[in-house]
């Protein structure tokens, strides 16, 4: 048995199911080449038939990424088959990735299939694929709670087909971490060409137990975890790698393998991820959570400070964590912002960008007196959604406030080109702004989500919001930052506007719905 753990990173297909995490073709480019450099050996950048932009990320993401290889899936369909094998056709290495349900109640009801008739699709799908690629996997959706007999018969022929890697999946996250190492064992054993091919394993979190269900697998022999950064994912979300990998490097005198990965920028990626989407990391998030490398408690501290393994289990610098006390403010030059970025894992497509990037650190520092290193990973990530094609931008905030009478809020939002104004109350700040946005911008949508974070400690952090907005059945996210909370509320609101105007309709691999 192989002592390589392959990582199947799915955050561009799997992530980008979660309700309002979609993004552009530029930000799939940007996150995958952060994973490329973390070392992630497959990148399954997307799901082809899903949509023109689903393609074209795909695509793109395969001309551009060549240390890694890039993946796209595809239902068990001639259709869809074929898309994948046409975006992945510029691909250095490359891989189709189709699979089906397995389980009776999908059999049943969702696909109103026969498993004969599940059999056969599977077999020519695989053959299908293999004519496109050499390196073809299979998935058996919903595996956990699958008819084991079944599996090893549908696992052998897609084996004999030229399928070289198998993933048993606990899509919906019901299995538990003994019963599902043991069903891993007792198929390898079973299907008589499993020395064949690579196991792989891919979990969801309904029940918390994403990670431990593939440490599991691995137990048993597994020898691929697919998972994303942050455990972005559809539901409760997937198995997260940072945990995934940490685990096992940390734990070799458990685990008889380990991934190749460079950890240390398992950080940037987690950041990345997290500004792209709108889907802030929890502060006591294991690896990559503020609080991750944290103590408060007095005899932690005292244990720490005589020898760091008495509480800590790993190094923070292992994971991308700087010990680095550098901290940048407005008489700072343009090269030393340069290598702090550098130093931070964060890449500018041009000099263009980069100038942008340079020129909002000064708008920031002329607010800010210090700058430190969360706060640049924002600004990155606001200099490259500037340059996006908006059809909405923020111009001025003018807002009124005092004890007794209604909040009043005059905002300015550059509309399709020509400027707009709206003048109106509310209950708050905010609730004003936002109405005034809504003056501007009309539409039947509701608010789901509103939350504030502050980027860093002191009274002049920049807050970042967070937003999720529905409109005609579609979820988005929105994120905004300014030392200004209501400013960055606004930001939010309109960086959510503009996705729900720009981001087009695709279908969801499992459920064939639009999302």
């Amino acid at each position: 048995m192989s002592s390589e753990l392959i990582i199947f990173d799915t955050t561009l297909r799997d992530g980008e199911q979660s309700p309002g995490a979609s993004m552009t073709v530029d930000e799939k480019v940007r996150i995958a080449r952060i994973l490329e450099k973390l070392g992630v050996d497959v990148i399954e950048a997307g799901f082809p038939a899903a949509s023109v932009g689903d393609f074209e990320a795909v695509q793109k993401v395969a001309s551009q990424i060549g240390d890694s290889r890039i993946c796209a899936l595809a239902r068990a369909n001639p259709g869809d088959v074929s898309r994948a094998a046409e975006a992945i056709r510029g691909a250095r290495a490359s891989r189709i990735h189709t699979f089906i349900a397995t389980s009776p109640i999908h059999m049943q009801a969702k696909l109103r299939m026969s498993p004969e008739d599940v059999f056969e699709k599977a077999v020519a799908a695989v053959k299908q694929a293999r004519a496109s690629t050499d390196d073809v996997e299979f998935s058996a959706e919903d595996a956990g709670r699958s008819d084991e007999d079944f599996l090893c018969r549908i696992f052998e022929a897609v084996i004999d087909a030229g399928a070289s890697t198998v993933n048993i999946p606990d899509t919906v996250g019901y299995t538990m971490p003994e019963q599902f190492g043991e069903m891993f064992a007792r198929l390898m054993n079973r299907i008589p060409n499993a020395d064949k091919v690579v196991f792989s394993v891919h979990c969801h979190n309904d029940l918390g137990v994403a990670v431990a269900n593939s440490l599991a697998a691995v137990k048993a022999g597994a020898r691929q975890v697919e998972c994303t950064i942050n455990g972005l994912g559809e539901r409760a979300g997937n198995a997260s790698l940072e945990e995934i990998v940490m685990a096992v490097r940390t734990r070799q005198d458990f685990f008889p393998c380990d991934s190749r990965l460079d950890t240390t920028h398992i950080l940037a990626a987690s950041r990345l991820v997290s500004n792209i989407t709108g889907f802030p990391v929890q502060p006591n998030k294991a690896i990559v959570g503020a609080n991750a490398f944290a103590h408060e408690a007095g005899i932690h501290q005292d244990g720490v400070l005589k020898q760091r393994d008495t509480y800590e289990i790993m190094r923070a610098e292992d994971v991308g964590w700087s010990a680095n006390q550098i901290v940048l403010g407005k008489h700072s030059g343009r090269n030393a912002f340069r290598e702090r970025m550098v130093a931070l894992d964060i890449e500018f497509s041009s000099e263009a960008e980069l100038n942008l990037a340079f020129d909002r650190f000064k708008e920031l520092a002329d607010k800010k007196h210090e700058i430190f290193d969360d706060d640049l990973q924002v600004l990155a990530g606001d200099s490259a959604a500037s340059q996006r094609d908006e059809t909405l931008r923020f111009v001025s905030l003018k807002t009124v406030s005092q004890t007794g009478d209604a909040p009043v809020a005059e905002l300015t939002l550059e509309k399709a080109g020509s400027e707009e104004t709206a003048k109106t109350t509310g209950d708050g700040l905010v609730d004003a702004s936002f109405r005034a946005v809504d003056d501007i911008v009309p539409g039947d949508r509701a608010l789901l989500l509103y939350s504030v974070n502050a980027i860093t400690a002191g009274s002049d952090s920049q807050g970042e919001v967070s937003v999720r907005l529905q409109e005609n059945g579609r979820i988005v996210n929105g994120q905004g930052t300014d030392t200004d909370i209501v400013v960055a509320s606004v930001k939010a609101y309109i960086n959510a506007l503009n996705k729900l105007q720009l981001s087009p309709q695709r279908f969801n691999p499992q459920s064939g719905e639009t999302v």
